[in-house]
């Protein structure tokens, strides 16, 4: 079997598994035309491989993602004897460490969902309104969506009377529900009725985060207009900050403040772990983790929480 159809094979028995695989069939597909797909799989040398792998810059994370990519094809070509070998090289060099995620204080979370601040989204990005950029953001800190999770929410996934959000389709296809709290309610209610004056379709299956014209918001659109935002209200990451704070870091701040929320209150926090994982629609606990850098009040409370176990008060 040529290598392109092994190639295509791979990505439906991907996605027939439960994976969307959208990068990694991009990846083989991109790799294909670095080398003969009408050629056997054993044609493709490590010569090959290494030349896909190193691009035209320097050592990244999207190395480690093509490496991976293929050697899980290339075990998966092996099992099905479509490859005698992998061609992969032994001592590939590991990725640089990504940077920590920012976890934005309290105070810099008023600075961003201040009503007044969402105004200069509105003078610079007329299709993106401030009142539906406000709530979007609330719900990626307040129930801890993904920015797609959020966008795709339809107007009937979000049922306001019961506190309950419907998420379709997330990662490797699940689908799950997220209650939120009264507060973010209140925040949705108010972000509704403004809905209703927009000259869009109301039917359950429109889009709840709907520009003026009933379009769902680009993720570039809103990726822009928060950097405006966060550099308005001073949130940079400090001089010595090695990554700028982005949007997708108000997921794992949710994470870390519920967590920290947790200690505080002298909750069984290994209990309500995995709980914290279902809720954010992860597979597992160390897909958790990866949310939960330990910030210094983490710290503290997880240090008091010890020192209390140790003199024996209880769990830990």
């Amino acid at each position: 079997m040529m290598l392109r159809d092994v190639v295509e094979q791979y990505i439906a028995w991907r996605q027939a598994h439960g994976a969307k695989f959208k990068t990694g069939g991009r990846l083989l597909r991109l790799f294909l035309k670095n080398v003969d797909g009408n050629a056997h799989c054993d044609a493709v040398s490590r010569a090959h491989i290494l030349t896909f792998l190193a691009g035209n810059g320097p050592l990244t994370r999207h190395r480690e993602n093509k490496y991976c990519t293929l050697n899980g094809f290339y075990r998966y070509a092996i099992s099905r004897g479509h490859a005698s070998r992998s061609p992969l090289p032994d001592n590939e060099p590991r990725p640089p460490k990504s940077a920590p995620p920012h976890i934005y204080s309290l105070e810099e979370l008023k600075r961003l969902f201040e009503p007044r601040t969402m105004k200069l989204t509105k003078r610079r990005r007329g299709h993106l309104d401030a009142v539906t950029f406000r709530a979007l953001l609330f719900l990626l800190y307040g129930a801890g969506l993904r920015l797609g999770e959020a966008s795709r929410l339809a107007t009937s996934d979000v049922d306001l009377a019961q506190g309950v959000l419907t998420i379709r389709d997330a990662k490797s296809y699940k689908s799950r529900l997220v209650p939120i709290g009264p507060d973010l309610v209140g925040v949705l209610e108010r972000y509704t009725s403004a809905r209703e004056t927009f000259p869009v379709e109301q039917r359950g299956s429109s889009f709840f985060l709907a520009t003026r014209t009933g379009a769902p918001l680009a993720p570039s659109t809103v990726q822009a207009a928060f950097d405006r935002l966060r550099l308005s209200v001073g949130i940079d990451g400090g001089s010595t900050a090695s990554r700028r704070p982005r949007l997708h870091d108000l997921r794992h701040t949710f994470a870390v403040h519920r967590l920290t929320d947790w200690y505080r209150r002298g909750e069984d926090v290994q209990r309500l772990l995995p709980v914290l994982s279902t809720y954010l629609g992860h597979t597992d606990l160390e897909g958790t983790k990866v949310y939960l850098p330990m910030t210094p009040e983490l710290l503290q409370q997880a240090s008091s929480r010890f020192a209390g176990y140790a003199m024996g008060g209880g769990h830990a």
